[in-house]
C-alpha cells in the first residue's frame, strides 16, 4: 500500500453496440462562439448534391483544446509507427465548392469562427 493519497478517480467507460461501430466521417465543419466548440462531422459522398450531418459534439475551449492536443499527440506516435500522414492540396470532392457557396451566404461574425477538416 502506497503512503501518498491517489487523486487519481478511475472511471469505467461502457459504450453500447451502435455507438461501438461508429460513424463514418470525411468532413468535419468546425464553429466556435466565446463558450464553445461545435465539431459537425459529415460524411460526404462523390459527386452527391447534400450531405447530412451524423454527428455533432460540443465541446468547451479548455475540452477543444485537451482534444487538440490529444490528436496531435496520437498523430505524431501513429506517423512514428507508420510514416507520414500525406494531406492532399485539393479537396477530393467537387460538391466541396457547394459548400463554400452557401457559406457565402452566412454572415462574416459567424464565417470567422468556421473551419473545415477534410478526409
Amino acid at each position: 500500500m502506497s503512503d501518498r493519497p491517489s487523486n487519481e478517480q478511475k472511471i469505467n467507460i461502457e459504450v453500447d453496440e451502435k455507438t461501438a461501430d461508429g460513424t463514418y466521417s470525411n468532413l468535419a465543419i468546425i464553429n466556435h462562439s466565446i463558450s464553445e466548440f461545435i465539431v459537425d462531422f459529415i460524411a460526404l459522398m462523390p459527386g452527391a448534391p447534400k450531405a447530412k450531418v451524423k454527428s455533432r459534439i460540443i465541446l468547451t475551449p479548455e475540452h477543444a483544446k485537451r482534444l487538440h492536443k490529444a490528436l496531435g499527440d496520437n498523430i505524431q506516435r501513429f506517423e512514428q509507427a507508420n510514416g507520414k500522414i500525406s494531406v492532399q492540396e485539393q479537396p477530393p470532392y467537387h460538391s466541396i465548392s457547394a459548400l463554400q457557396e452557401k457559406l457565402n451566404n452566412i454572415s462574416p461574425a459567424i464565417k470567422s469562427g468556421i473551419f473545415f477538416i477534410l478526409g
